[in-house]
């Protein structure tokens, strides 16, 4: 939503319409690559020759960012650690599946992707510890970090997006407002709009340099709260919610998650 608001609204002649926005033609990761990503494999990128303002993604934990990222904006995205897990599994069973000849029942991979997410043994670690840094630094520094949360957003999208063009330091106009480009921005990258791309459906991956490049259609899932219901057990939830108030509430934070164990 951010790379949108900034493509969406630069001045005439470059002002895009919603006809021939990058995202229609270009995946999200496309629009703003992973940081780590770019230095994989040994490769010094040259990123002056990226679009100004430049904005990329990561999955770094706080304490790992640059130095040199530390005085920029950073827009930090969290979601119920539950629904998290889930999503994340998906993830990992369509990619796991489709790059090699395994093949796997869901009890099975499910049990195992669970042990490595609660213990903190997947890529860039434990999740609360990574969620805490940079909850803890948006506390410190709320003028450079803001924390949201993705059941927020998708509670109120076009609160949100005002709020993050005005932590970005451009604010809508009248003019905007009143032609309705908040509410364009919101539709453009809606979930279901994406998801229903063409430049998202691509159901093979893509080589690049030595890594073979998830499709973009593994990132999307279902994009709702609370999916996690569906897939795991009373015992998981219960784990997980223990682990969070044990890392979250017990930290003192003033962090918290409002989903439930309560299944239906």
């Amino acid at each position: 939503m951010v790379k949108s608001s900034f493509l969406h609204r630069r001045p005439p002649p470059l002002l895009l319409s919603l006809s021939d926005h990058p995202l229609l033609t270009k995946t999200p990761h496309q629009c703003v690559p992973f940081l780590e990503l770019l230095f994989s494999h040994g490769t010094i990128p040259n990123l002056n020759v990226l679009p100004s303002p430049t904005i990329f993604s990561t999955h770094l934990p706080f304490s790992l960012l640059p130095q040199s990222a530390l005085s920029c904006r950073i827009i930090y995205l969290c979601r119920d650690p539950k629904d998290t897990f889930v999503s994340l599994w998906h993830f990992l069973e369509r990619w796991i599946i489709s790059s090699t000849a395994h093949t796997s029942t869901q009890g099975l991979y499910l049990s195992k992707a669970f042990q490595i997410f609660s213990q903190g043994t997947a890529h860039y670690g434990l999740f609360w510890d990574h969620v805490l840094g940079y909850w803890k630094s948006s506390l410190r520094r709320p003028e450079k970090v803001l924390f949201l949360k993705y059941e927020g957003i998708m509670q109120d999208q076009v609160s949100h997006l005002r709020r993050l063009v005005e932590f970005m330091g451009c604010p809508f106009s009248r003019e905007e407002e009143r032609d309705g480009v908040v509410k364009d921005i919101v539709k453009l990258c809606s979930f279901d709009n994406l998801r229903d791309l063409e430049v998202n459906k691509d159901p093979k991956g893509s080589l690049e340099g030595k890594s073979m490049k998830p499709p973009p259609s593994y990132f999307f899932q279902e994009g709702k709260g609370g999916d996690w219901v569906n897939y795991m057990s009373m015992e998981m939830a219960e784990k997980l919610d223990a682990i969070t108030k044990e890392k979250l509430h017990g930290s003192g934070s003033g962090l918290s998650f409002e989903s439930s164990t309560v299944l239906p």
